[in-house]
């Protein structure tokens, strides 16, 4: 523990918590406390707070009195104990309440009484079950009159890990390592840091963030992030897991968390038009939108998959820029009618492809056919098709089930191009077996880095790094792999 003190401050923090309950055996305060190289909070948790101690309740409250004692900057007592454990010299007092099932109706009641018991600070941490949890959340933050530590647990509640700087929290939470965190949706302190730059985050903050359920695999945060810190933006970009039956209520909100725009991905992209009060034609014409900017009380929409994919098939296949109809003649299968195959097929049928569209929800590819006015086919019948164009709008090849394609390499010719929409990993196995094939092919990342760079130009006015974000996010499949 005082090896990973000493780390944690080499890398840059100004406050670690030491976690008694996580030692083994008998546990050296002195030792721990002296030559500290940062003040500290001691902390020592119970299982129903979230925590390993297995002794006697007496022996851990006279662990923290002695804490106390030995002159710890901080002690987190738990709500119920914290009137029994009077103050003591400059330690100060963090009142804290832990709520590992939801986020209380009642936080305000709560958050009184808590106040109630001499703390220098205030901490209450709750299961968010609900997008909702975490602006109560942080909206009690900023009007708490004692400074006040505010976190919804869960991947749910990562936002207020991220965003408590701007509501005006002391500081936050973050584990020493990505791969031991200490409380459900706890990010690394290299992740707090380097990703999301915690510590420049403040009342002005503005927001931006990707809004998926799951949200967890997005590489987007690491791409727009990195985005912002290259042009010194005072912006920072957030992932919110926002399940179906909440998204209406969240984009409603999301202006409250300081949310300026968004991007929408799986599987909001059609539903979310419903909440937009303008879109471009490109969204009228796909029917799904990945892209929200709000303005005042106006809320845009637009769909960059649809441009990023159409340049890059432009730029693969050499066609001169204004060049009317340069898909004549040519037949495009599209696998996958989700919100990337909409947009795909959209721009193929404009560039004058015949276009077949093909899912193993057979329902869902018909009523895009009927929409578009293109043709579908059984997922069964794809390889009957003999196509000059193949989209892989699915998710089959991507990571970690990188063994699987959606087409038998049988079918690729050389004449061909193949095109997938999948960038993790950029070298699916359709993507090499079409390489084996001399087929022309466009790989997910090409795309994806496009539709970012437009995004980012909707959220800013200023053009996407393009290089700076395709670094970024080979790096980080690279090390996917690892």
């Amino acid at each position: 523990m005082m090896a990973e003190h000493k780390h944690l401050v080499e890398q840059g923090a100004r406050l670690v918590e030491l976690r008694l309950d996580y030692i083994n055996g008998e546990v050296n305060i002195r030792r721990l406390l002296a030559d500290r190289p940062c003040p500290v909070v001691i902390a020592c948790r119970r299982d129903r707070d979230g925590g390993k101690w297995s002794g006697s309740e007496e022996s851990r409250r006279l662990l923290l009195r002695t804490a106390i004692a030995e002159g710890a900057d901080y002690i987190d007592l738990e709500d119920d104990i914290a009137a029994e454990v009077p103050r003591y010299g400059r330690c100060k007092r963090i009142i804290s309440h832990h709520d590992f099932r939801k986020t209380p109706d009642d936080l305000d009641s709560l958050h009184q009484r808590l106040c109630s018991l001499d703390p220098d600070i205030v901490k209450i941490a709750c299961m968010a079950n609900h997008p909702h949890d975490n602006l109560r959340m942080l909206e009690l933050v900023r009007r708490s009159s004692v400074p006040m530590i505010g976190l919804c647990m869960g991947d749910i509640g990562l936002p207020t890990r991220v965003l408590g700087g701007k509501f005006g929290v002391p500081f936050t939470y973050a584990t020493f390592h990505h791969e031991r965190a200490l409380a459900p949706g706890q990010l690394s302190y290299q992740q707090m840091s380097e990703v999301y730059r915690y510590e420049s985050i403040g009342p002005g903050t503005e927001v931006f963030g990707v809004v998926a359920d799951p949200v967890g695999h997005s590489l987007s945060p690491l791409i727009h992030n990195a985005a912002f810190r290259h042009f010194g933006m005072d912006r920072v970009y957030v992932p919110f897991r926002v399940p179906r039956e909440d998204l209406a209520q969240f984009i409603d909100e999301a202006p409250a968390l300081g949310v300026r725009g968004l991007s929408v991905t799986i599987p909001h992209k059609e539903a979310v038009i419903a909440k937009l009060t303008e879109v471009d034609g490109a969204v009228r014409g796909i029917g799904a939108c990945n892209t929200v900017v709000y303005e005042g009380d106006k809320r845009f929409g637009f769909n960059t998959d649809y441009r990023a994919a159409m340049s890059s098939l432009e730029d693969a296949l050499r066609i001169p820029a204004g060049t009317e109809k340069p898909l004549a003649g040519k037949t495009a299968l599209v696998l996958g009618s989700g919100g990337v195959g909409m947009a795909i097929a959209f721009g193929l049928i404009r560039r004058g492809a015949r276009v077949v569209v093909t899912d193993g929800l057979s329902k869902q590819s018909a009523a895009l056919a009927q929409r578009l006015g293109c043709v579908a086919v059984d997922w069964n019948a794809r390889h009957n098709v003999s196509p000059d164009l193949l989209f892989n709008c699915t998710p089959v090849g991507m990571h970690p089930e990188v063994d699987a394609t959606p087409f038998d390499k049988h079918y690729l010719k050389p004449s061909m191009l193949v095109f997938d929409a999948v960038y993790n990993p950029e070298n699916t196995l359709l993507i090499k077996e079409a390489r084996s094939r001399n087929c022309t092919v466009v790989t997910g990342v090409d795309m994806f880095v496009r539709q970012a760079c437009l995004q980012f130009k909707h959220f800013t006015g200023v053009d996407g790094p393009s290089e700076l974000m395709r670094d970024v996010i080979k790096r980080a499949t690279s090390a996917a792999k690892h």
